[in-house]
């Protein structure tokens, strides 16, 4: 019966591919198949599934029948991760029966639902396939009867709702597993899984190889003990953890709307991702953080810590010493630590409290399954036994509760400030003689106690007294007495952004991070961050401050305020929707909303934004940083300079300048300033060409790759000028209704002007503007700097040959 209703659908299919026409399915029943091209789509259509390619340069053919966010786009799940399509004729069907089918092209099943399920199939007499809100993947009987999800089977990334864990009458486990590569969705080295022996606890492996892991420790009511970062996370989520007799899992939603995605990647880091109110991955937090949540790192009862020069630095617990006498090797399966004094047994031991620990490894214990015992009970029973090494609560909730007991040596321990847990471990007490020696050595601690919290006390003034005098220094390096801006205080942004809330987080520059905000009055800010570790840092932030308060122009982001606080350093500009200009010309679905109208548009802008800093405001500026990420999109894409940490002002005729500190962004700097430091107006000229290129083209110029040579989009572009060979352009992007090839040309041809080797060849702002507005003839250009040409032979002495009206364009099909 199931081989009679394959080929009637085979049939089926064959028919209907005909009238191949792209369809967005919101159900899928056993009469509809979904081919290549089609959709899925959850009720509020967040989630598709579909089919992709995940290499469009090298394996394009390779295709896969996957589930995604659509915007911004992320993959979460893939049907056939060990078995790619090839070609795009694969096609997915319902069965009556309920089971997903996948077939490629020649007819072929690649997949099937049933092959990942032990389960018998029963007959189904409503066969129903849909995407939950959630992003599960159901196919159900009728609208209630679950026949099978994809949340049962998860691949590299965990959903709200989904579940790691275990079900012990079923044997079932839902464990994640990384991709090989970015590129490649089969299983790679890595999972995370929960480890049932002993306390239930989170473990990362390599390999299945416990000696090379990661472990995120055991529950203990409010997150998992080797990741404070959850604990950091509990207003933005619900975390729950069942443990029965029949079944032990972990799951999580979230809060306030918030959507995230958790992904094991193919390099065994943790990422936690939170979608911004930008609709961009904010990676929120990773675990390993660093080399100390490595498994056992230091060995037994020894605890690992991050020195100064942010490197894993090994000690013993207070009351053991060395195993080795020899120097420890800061590696997995180190010497580790013994007892100083050993312990005997019930005779002279005690359990000494260590505050803030993470929780040694959990494989051989024994826990309070009911969670009941008191901390002292707990204490009692482990006293009674005398492998019993150390004890803790289960549950640090409500003062704590439950049982946990370890037997054997203690490993995989380290030290928290905040979210670590109390661990109670047996200590050998020796003999206690010449008390007075201890009441000696008790006031000699008290009195350095003392002490130390004086100096402190101390320290902490003297801080706050430096930090204020430093913020009023500031504030006169400014010169605020000759700003006309507004002060704002750092309460105010606070409340605006949320406290710099993720859901905010807009992205991330070299000056720190930006986070959007809404002040009381409903005006949207966009706040600059000064981060202590950012590439640039106080004199960049006083540079922007004074240059770009007296600059006014309608393509120059408006500066709204500042907030200087103490050492707070935050820029407040006008809040842009549209993002920045990379956001959407190196995007192959989102450049689609950019036609040739609008690139040209954007063009212009900029050309003009750049002249009025050369030459029509107060100070001659020469920005030093131009590229697509500093170039800001209102609501009518008109383009918006921003950034001018990097920017340099002259006066009177000077135009030119040099500097032993080369700053700005490869790819866009011309090479007199790249190579010697020297920088002018025409530094910002080169920096132009290369941007008109990338607005065209919609490839960037470093990144830009050619199966026919090594050269960079500059080169590229060149090359195709001289030998009179078409330039390709995006055929979405430049719609034939909109698009002006003459203008297209003229704008190419403007830009290979702008990017000449040599300085004095290229032309000012204000001749850039005017070739722009007019059709007047232009003078041939000269080879750019800043190319790579190792597989071309020299073209140069050609140019003589060649008119810029034989040059023409040509559209690139669409993906």
């Amino acid at each position: 019966m199931r081989n009679t209703h394959s080929l009637f659908s085979l049939s089926l299919f064959l028919i209907s591919s005909s009238f191949s026409v792209a369809l967005d399915y919101s159900v899928i029943t056993p009469r509809e198949f979904l081919k290549d091209g089609d959709t899925l789509s959850s009720p509020d259509q967040v989630f598709q599934l579909g089919f992709f390619s995940l290499d469009q340069e090298e394996q394009p053919q390779h295709r896969f029948l996957g589930l995604w966010y659509k915007e911004p786009f992320a993959v979460v799940w893939v049907a056939n991760r060990n078995n790619p399509l090839y070609g795009t004729s694969g096609f997915l069907n319902l069965s009556s029966l309920g089971d997903l089918q996948l077939f490629d092209g020649e007819h072929k099943a690649l997949w099937s639902s049933s092959s990942s399920t032990t389960k018998a199939s029963k007959t189904a007499n409503n066969p129903l396939l849909k995407i939950s809100c959630s992003g599960n993947l159901v196919a159900s009987d009728g609208e209630e009867a679950v026949l099978w999800q994809s949340f049962d089977y998860p691949m590299n990334t965990i959903l709200a709702g989904m579940k790691l864990g275990k079900n012990f009458k079923t044997q079932k486990e839902w464990s994640l597993s990384s991709w090989k590569t970015l590129k490649d969705p089969s299983p790679g080295d890595f999972t995370l899984s929960l480890d049932t022996r002993g306390l239930p606890q989170l473990i990362l492996r390599k390999n299945g190889d416990p000696s090379y892991s990661y472990r995120l420790g055991s529950w203990n009511g409010l997150s998992f003990t080797g990741a404070p970062a959850m604990g950091r996370e509990n207003s933005l989520f619900d975390y729950k953890f069942t443990s029965s007799d029949q079944e032990v899992n972990y799951s999580w939603t979230p809060r306030h709307r918030i959507v995230s995605r958790l992904v094991l990647n193919n390099t065994g880091k943790l990422h936690r991702f939170i979608q911004s109110n930008q609709h961009q991955w904010i990676l929120a937090n990773t675990a390993p953080e660093d080399e100390c949540d490595y498994y056992s790192i230091c060995g037994a009862y020894a605890v690992c810590g991050i020195n100064s020069k942010n490197t894993p630095s090994c000690s013993c617990l207070q009351g053991f010493k060395p195993k080795s006498g020899r120097k420890w090797n800061i590696s997995r399966g180190a010497y580790g630590c013994v007892h100083e004094i050993p312990t005997n047994c019930g005779k002279k031991d005690a359990f000494v409290k260590f505050p803030g620990m993470k929780l040694p490894d959990t494989s051989w214990s024994w826990y309070d399954a009911k969670n009941e015992m008191t901390l002292e009970e707990c204490k009692i029973k482990c006293s009674s036994n005398c492998s019993c090494t150390a004890y803790a609560n289960t549950d640090i909730r409500e003062g704590g509760k439950g049982c946990l007991l370890w037997f054997g040596d203690l490993v995989d321990m380290r030290e928290y400030s905040t979210f670590g847990q109390d661990v109670y471990i047996r200590m050998g007490i020796a003999k206690i003689e010449f008390k007075g020696r201890q009441v000696v050595g008790m006031v000699v601690g008290s009195v350095v106690a003392i002490a130390v919290v004086l100096v402190a006390v101390f320290a902490c003034c003297r801080k706050k007294i430096m930090k204020r005098y430093r913020g009023e220094n500031f504030r006169k390096g400014i010169g605020e007495e000759d700003l006309d801006l507004p002060i704002l205080d750092r309460k105010t942004i606070s409340i605006a952004t949320d406290d710099f809330s993720y859901i905010n987080f807009l992205g991330r520059g070299g000056f720190g991070p930006v986070y959007k905000g809404k002040l009381e009055d409903g005006q949207e800010i966009a706040v600059k961050r000064l981060c202590a570790n950012s590439g640039q840092g106080v004199e960049e932030f006083k540079n922007e401050v004074k240059l770009i308060a007296k600059l006014q122009h309608r393509n120059l982001v408006r500066l709204l305020g500042c907030c200087i606080q103490g050492e707070e350093c935050m820029l407040i500009y006008e809040y842009m929707p549209n993002k920045s200009l990379d956001f959407f010309i190196f995007d192959e679905r989102r450049s689609k909303e950019l036609d040739w109208k609008k690139r040209m548009n954007i063009i212009n802008g900029i050309a003009r934004g750049l002249l009025y800093l050369h030459q029509d405001s107060r100070l001659r500026i020469i920005h030093r940083d131009l590229k697509a990420g500093n170039v800001l999109l209102d609501n009518d894409m008109n383009p918006k300079i921003s950034d001018f940490g990097l920017a340099k002002s002259f006066g009177g005729d000077q135009s030119e300048s040099s500097t032993n500190r080369v700053v700005g962004t490869y790819g866009y700097m011309p090479p007199e300033y790249a190579i010697d430091g020297h920088f002018s107006v025409k530094s910002d000229v080169f920096s132009f060409g290369v941007l008109v290129l990338e607005i065209i083209t919609g490839k960037t110029n470093r990144g830009f790759r050619h199966a026919d040579h090594d050269l960079n989009l500059l080169g590229h572009v060149w090359k195709m000028w001289v030998e009179n060979r078409e330039i390709e352009v995006p055929e979405e992007e430049l719609l034939e209704e909109t698009c002006v090839v003459p203008e297209v040309l003229r704008c190419i041809h403007v830009a290979l002007l702008c990017v000449q080797q040599k300085p004095e060849d290229r032309p000012t702002m204000a001749s850039v503007v005017l070739m722009f507005g007019s059709d007047s003839s232009l003078p041939h250009p000269k080879q750019p700097g800043f190319f790579t040409n190792r597989n071309v032979p020299d073209i140069s002495s050609s140019l003589s040959l060649r008119s810029q009206n034989e040059v023409s364009i040509t559209m690139l099909q669409g993906r």
